[in-house]
Protein backbone atom coordinates (compact mmCIF):
# COMPACT_ATOMS: atom_id res chain seq x y z
CA UNK A 1 0.00 0.00 0.00
CA UNK A 2 1.04 3.29 -0.89
CA UNK A 3 1.45 5.95 1.76
CA UNK A 4 -0.60 8.55 -0.34
CA UNK A 5 -3.39 6.54 -0.28
CA UNK A 6 -2.83 6.57 3.78
CA UNK A 7 -2.77 10.08 3.63
CA UNK A 8 -5.67 10.56 1.36
CA UNK A 9 -7.53 7.93 3.94
CA UNK A 10 -6.24 10.61 6.85
CA UNK A 11 -7.29 13.80 5.12
CA UNK A 12 -10.88 12.78 4.59
CA UNK A 13 -11.19 11.18 7.63
CA UNK A 14 -10.17 14.93 8.99
CA UNK A 15 -12.19 17.00 7.01
CA UNK A 16 -15.26 14.83 7.57
CA UNK A 17 -14.69 14.68 11.19
CA UNK A 18 -14.38 18.55 11.05
CA UNK A 19 -17.49 18.97 8.89
CA UNK A 20 -19.63 16.54 11.23
CA UNK A 21 -18.70 18.60 14.23
CA UNK A 22 -19.72 21.78 12.90
CA UNK A 23 -23.53 20.34 11.52
CA UNK A 24 -23.88 18.62 15.00
CA UNK A 25 -23.06 21.94 16.53
CA UNK A 26 -25.70 23.99 13.56
CA UNK A 27 -27.94 21.40 14.67
CA UNK A 28 -27.97 19.25 11.54
CA UNK A 29 -27.25 16.04 12.95
CA UNK A 30 -29.08 14.33 9.85
CA UNK A 31 -26.94 15.77 7.22
CA UNK A 32 -24.00 15.20 9.70
CA UNK A 33 -24.86 11.47 9.46
CA UNK A 34 -24.62 11.53 6.18
CA UNK A 35 -21.83 13.32 5.83
CA UNK A 36 -19.99 10.88 7.97
CA UNK A 37 -21.55 8.27 5.15
CA UNK A 38 -20.01 9.45 2.45
CA UNK A 39 -16.80 9.44 3.95
CA UNK A 40 -17.10 5.79 4.52
CA UNK A 41 -17.93 5.27 1.16
CA UNK A 42 -15.41 7.11 -0.45
CA UNK A 43 -12.58 5.74 1.52
CA UNK A 44 -14.23 2.35 0.51
CA UNK A 45 -14.03 3.14 -2.67
CA UNK A 46 -10.44 4.38 -2.49
CA UNK A 47 -9.41 0.85 -1.34
CA UNK A 48 -11.41 -1.44 -3.19
CA UNK A 49 -8.93 -1.43 -6.14
CA UNK A 50 -6.03 -2.38 -3.26
CA UNK A 51 -8.24 -5.15 -1.83
CA UNK A 52 -8.33 -6.53 -5.74
CA UNK A 53 -5.05 -6.48 -6.21
CA UNK A 54 -4.47 -8.13 -2.67
CA UNK A 55 -6.81 -11.12 -3.66
CA UNK A 56 -4.79 -10.97 -6.92
CA UNK A 57 -1.96 -11.88 -5.35
CA UNK A 58 -2.81 -14.14 -2.81
CA UNK A 59 -4.79 -16.15 -6.15
CA UNK A 60 -1.17 -16.39 -7.82
CA UNK A 61 0.30 -17.26 -4.07
CA UNK A 62 -1.75 -20.15 -3.92
CA UNK A 63 -1.76 -21.16 -7.58
CA UNK A 64 2.32 -21.19 -7.51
Amino acid sequence: MEIDLIFKIAAIGIIVSILNQILVRAEKGEYATLTTLMGIIIVLLMLVPEIRELFEKVKELIRF
